[in-house]
């Protein structure tokens, strides 16, 4: 387990109580910290209460004894409004950090290798755990990814953390400079928590703060944003810097091109494998997600058939393009984890004919982008918050749809018209492109939920 020694005997507190925060309270009393916790939530607190840590209301006491609270990232500290405790803390001068903060001071030996960007950031960290275990590392994989990185245990030197980075963990971890720092992609998402476009990408680009050759910085450059920040980088020279692209050919980079995935990182241009032999990484967009892997286990120093070998082998995200069954002949996959349309567009342009599942809590940019995909769906179904909002612009689109209301009616209405049809590959795909929090905790529930739902239907599998 992560030992906090530093904050033995300091006054520290934990602001926002889910798994992450728990954990770090968890860390920060099992280091000899006096630890406060707080939590908007009334039932989040009498939880905290009842495991003996000390509540205490960061909104009127005194904060005059801290110098660090532990915040959540997912409570705004600027845009598009600071939360009241983030603007008394920073009045106060009291910094304000993530639990990742905390584990890179503790475990200053260990290298860091991170991974960011809008879409493909938890297929990509999950592979690159993969191929780094497979080839005998001692490593720990999580951070946005879902485990709370104080849980993780020590490696000390020759140990590899593998942190998946949110813009909005980025934001507050300053004190890690990653061995490898990967970004992925920048498309329009949590624009109104970082006050605009320009907010979001600046956020982003800090997981290549304070990188120094032979550090390396591996970005995806088939967007025009991330190709600028190459750009910089390359022009200003302080770290390594790959290109890679699912689109073709990248001078210097790792790239998907004729059904291959090349090498010309050292100038050879090698063709290591067919993209055929990763069957869990299907589409376009997955060949980016592949390249990345490739790239940043080599600059992680696993010799390149070790690291081809593990992605033959990679079973898959579980919520992203997931196969739950077929039933007579109809796929039904669970694409959960889109919550935006641009990750949507990923599972649109992949499968053909398409009765979609979408809505929920819908991001500020809708369906924006995915119009030349709708003659792939056969028919919409409705469920959630964005249901008025989708039924206009698939009405505007000359899509039909259905307003389901909620995932289990979607599924066995969508489920009945595409077994009536029973078209040629035809896929029952549940894509949301919107948050899951108007009906379900988070997108992992909304796709068990959609899994169960599935396996209660009557038909023949396949």
């Amino acid at each position: 387990m992560i030992n906090l020694f530093y904050m033995d005997g300091l006054p520290v507190a934990v602001m926002g109580l889910g798994k992450s925060g728990l954990a770090t309270a968890e860390a920060l009393a099992r280091s000899g910290a006096d630890v406060w916790v707080w939590d908007d939530k009334d039932a989040s607190r009498e939880a905290a209460a009842a495991k003996g840590y000390k509540v205490v209301d960061l909104m009127t006491a005194d904060l005059s004894e801290l110098t660090t609270i532990v915040w959540s990232p997912g409570i705004p500290h600027s845009f598009p409004k600071p939360h009241p405790v983030a603007e008394r803390a920073r009045a106060a001068g009291i910094e304000l950090v993530c639990d990742i903060e905390l584990l890179a001071r503790a475990e200053r030996d260990s290298a860091y290798l991170g991974i960011t960007g809008t879409n493909g950031k938890s297929t990509t960290t999950t592979l690159v755990g993969h191929v780094m275990e497979a080839a005998g590392r001692r490593i720990a994989v999580g951070g946005n990814l879902g485990t709370p990185v104080l849980t993780f245990p020590s490696l000390g030197g020759g140990g590899t953390y593998v942190l998946e980075m949110s813009s909005y963990q980025l934001e507050l971890t300053v004190s890690i400079t990653y061995d490898v720092a990967v970004l992925l992609n920048i498309t329009p998402d949590h624009l109104d928590r970082h006050g605009g476009m320009d907010g979001y990408i600046a956020a982003k680009t800090l997981i290549f703060h304070r990188q120094t050759k032979p550090r390396t910085a591996v970005i995806g450059v088939d967007d025009a944003h991330c190709r600028k920040i190459y750009d910089d980088l390359v022009a200003k020279g302080d770290q390594i810097v790959w290109p890679i692209s699912a689109e073709g050919a990248v001078a210097g980079g790792v790239y998907a091109a004729d059904g291959w995935l090349v090498d010309d990182t050292d100038g050879n241009a090698e063709r290591v494998a067919e993209l055929s032999r990763f069957p869990a990484l299907l589409g376009k967009h997955n060949w980016q997600n592949a390249a990345a892997a490739y790239a940043a286990c080599k600059a992680a120093g696993v010799p390149v058939p070790a690291i081809v070998a593990a992605m033959t082998t990679f079973p898959g995200l579980a919520h992203r393009q997931q196969l739950v069954r077929t039933i007579d002949g109809v796929r039904f996959v669970n694409d959960s984890k889109a919550t935006n349309a641009d990750a949507t567009e990923k599972a649109l342009a992949t499968f053909d004919p398409i009765y979609w599942i979408l809505g929920g809590q819908a991001k500020e940019t809708g369906l924006d982008g995915l119009e030349g995909l709708m003659g792939r769906v056969r028919h919409a179904f409705l469920i959630g918050e964005a249901s008025d909002r989708f039924a206009a612009w698939l009405e505007a689109n000359k899509v039909p749809h259905t307003r389901c209301g909620t995932l289990d009616v979607a599924v066995n209405v969508a489920a009945e018209l595409a077994l009536a049809e029973r078209l040629p590959k035809a896929c029952v795909l549940l894509s949301p492109a919107c948050a899951s929090w108007d009906q379900f905790a988070n997108f992992e529930k909304r796709g068990e939920a959609f899994a169960a739902a599935v396996e209660a239907l009557e038909g023949e599998a396949a």
